[in-house]
């Protein structure tokens, strides 16, 4: 099917810097733009076969999005491989397209000319790569599969199925919701707090504010309870913090991991988030693949 694209549209992957030095590897973070998806706001690039999208506008963003990265051999574009996402800690090591849907948040190959893929909407796209064993991997990591340690356990699959080394790691964290928009409960706070000595560190409290308060503050210091009673916190998460941990505390060098400035939910004229888009968002995909070098 012929992928149409406006020029003034045109679709925009986003690389990070330390991994676009590896001469061997293909790799992209996709953005909102471009696309052929009506469904979010103009012509949007949704990758993920959402409720609100139809098949064929995805199949054709996903036409495009391959096209941008220039994985093929010849006019053939390389196989993508993605997941059914379960917010688990699962993870696979595949060496070529499953006729059957995988269920999980992590793949891993060394195999050239495959790419795999994780979507995401808030949550944290996260690539690692072997540049020593020529071996990629791919997870999505939300709060739960963090807690989960998806990132921890990325890498130790990794060394179990090609052999890699944490100094040999290349890691990659993309634009996901950051601690500025990542307000949780205390019972996400709790669950890290009993998984990691550090897991308080990953939150920062703020008293909410109330206008009227504010404006007339003599009325709440006067008035019978509950009118005095302290205004509640807001909990934030640092997700990506989270993630970066997780990788130094297998041996990943700190100057070796990449953490994107973009906060999906601060740019959603950027990027899909499914906070800020109220639910009704699409998916941006995160992609690794090996080039085989003449």
């Amino acid at each position: 099917m012929p992928v149409k694209l406006s020029r003034k549209n045109p679709v925009v992957i986003l690389a990070a810097d330390p991994l676009a030095r590896i001469p061997w590897l293909v790799h992209g973070f996709s953005t909102r733009s471009g696309g052929n998806s009506r469904v979010y706001g103009g012509n949007s690039l949704n990758l993920g076969f959402t409720q609100h999208d139809s098949r064929a506008a995805v199949e054709r963003n996903r036409a495009a999005f391959l096209g941008k990265l220039g994985a093929r051999n010849g006019k053939q574009p390389w196989p993508l491989l993605a997941l059914r996402q379960i917010h688990s800690d699962l993870i696979h090591q595949v060496a070529a397209p499953s006729k059957n849907p995988l269920a999980g948040d992590g793949l891993i190959t060394n195999t050239p000319g495959l790419l795999v893929g994780i979507q995401t909407a808030d949550c944290l796209p996260v690539i690692l790569v072997d540049t020593k064993r020529k071996a990629v991997g791919v997870f999505h990591a939300g709060w739960r599969g963090t807690v989960k340690r998806i990132v921890e356990k990325g890498a130790g699959e990794m060394r179990r199925g090609f052999g890699t080394l944490p100094p040999d790691i290349r890691a990659a964290i993309g634009p996901g919701i950051h601690n500025c928009c990542y307000a949780v409960g205390p019972e996400v706070r709790d669950q890290f707090s009993s998984q990691f000595a550090y897991g308080t560190e990953l939150f920062r409290e703020v008293e909410e504010h109330d206008e009227v308060r504010e404006k007339y503050p003599m009325l709440f210091l006067t008035a019978r309870a509950p009118g005095h009673s302290v205004m509640p916190k807001k909990i934030y998460l640092d997700l990506a913090e989270a993630n970066r941990r997780q990788l130094l505390a297998v041996g990943v060098l700190a100057k070796n991991i990449f953490v994107s400035p973009l906060c999906t939910a601060c740019h959603p004229e950027q990027l899909f988030s499914h906070r800020a888009d109220k639910a009704v968002t699409g998916r941006m995909m995160a992609v690794a693949g090996i080039r085989l070098l003449r």
